[in-house]
């Protein structure tokens, strides 16, 4: 029996790290194609061909073209590097403060704890979307102003998630440690405290870059952030629109874009968060 046991969860293991090796490798690969998105594009997804107005997927345009006769295939394909690298910065930028942020808090307490505390729950009081959409009506829109708007919204996850763990870090023995032999707080709070919260803080953001790319697409669909002629996913499925019924392709395939993408950094969010905990119950056992 426990031997079975044994051998069940090494079987799991190398399930689960197979799994995180895969999934990292595609992500990479998804990555690298983003960066050379305009090497890859067949046509310059910029050009216009009155000739081929709102052609139907063929050999020549296998996702179609556009109202201007722009080819669909390019125009995703470069859609992707403003899709995929805004989603990332923000959900870089957003972990970064929230963590930060949490840290501090976690740490110090006092009114500091309180005050960003405070904002903290203010922000979670409105659904996440709707604050932003009213955070990007006011700055005019744009996809930068998209991305600030979505920032401000996001950051109190990381924070929460931060602060708690660091309440409950700062009691434990080798802090008292470091203390005692003389570390300052900023020397406890990036060689300690920070290496423990760094992979629950890159899980979370892996999971939120689908969600945020999500959230800039529908900003864009209103008109709040990428504007025409940029390719972006968003602003491509609203310009198609008023087509969905005479021609799907114009939406569906921008929509096929997200629909990847997001997939692909859910399942890595995923695998890394099985990953990790399988590590802790190793280390814990």
């Amino acid at each position: 029996m426990k031997i079975s046991t044994v051998s069940r969860q090494k079987q799991k293991k190398l399930y689960v790290r197979e799994k995180a090796v895969i999934l990292c490798i595609l992500t990479g690969l998804f990555l690298l194609a983003v960066i050379f998105a305009q090497e890859l594009c067949p046509y310059d997804p910029y050009a216009q061909d009155y000739s081929m107005v709102l052609s139907p997927p063929s050999p020549a345009h296998p996702f179609g073209t556009d109202r201007y006769g722009r080819d669909m295939l390019s125009r995703v394909i470069a859609g992707a590097r403003t899709s995929v690298f805004s989603a990332l910065f923000l959900a870089a930028a957003t972990s970064a403060a929230g963590t930060a942020a949490g840290m501090i808090c976690g740490y110090f307490g006092g009114r500091i704890d309180g005050a960003v505390m405070g904002i903290a729950d203010l922000c979670v009081a409105f659904p996440s979307l709707v604050f932003a959409l009213a955070i990007a009506a006011l700055l005019n829109g744009g996809m930068e102003n998209a991305v600030l708007a979505l920032s401000l919204v996001s950051w109190p996850k990381y924070a929460r998630l931060a602060r708690s763990r660091t309440l409950t870090l700062k009691q434990a023995d080798f802090i008292q440690a470091a203390r005692v032999a003389g570390g300052s707080s900023l020397q406890i709070l990036t060689r300690h405290i920070l290496p423990n919260l760094l992979g629950r803080m890159l899980v979370t953001a892996s999971l939120d870059v689908g969600t945020m790319m999500m959230e800039l697409a529908g900003l864009s669909f209103l008109g709040l952030g990428a504007s025409p002629p940029s390719a972006e996913w968003g602003s491509m499925m609203s310009g198609g629109r008023s087509m969905l019924q005479t021609y799907p392709w114009t939406v569906i395939t921008p929509g096929i874009g997200i629909f990847v993408s997001v997939a692909l950094f859910n399942l890595l969010g995923d695998a890394l968060r099985d990953w990790l905990t399988f590590q802790g119950e190793e280390i814990g056992g």
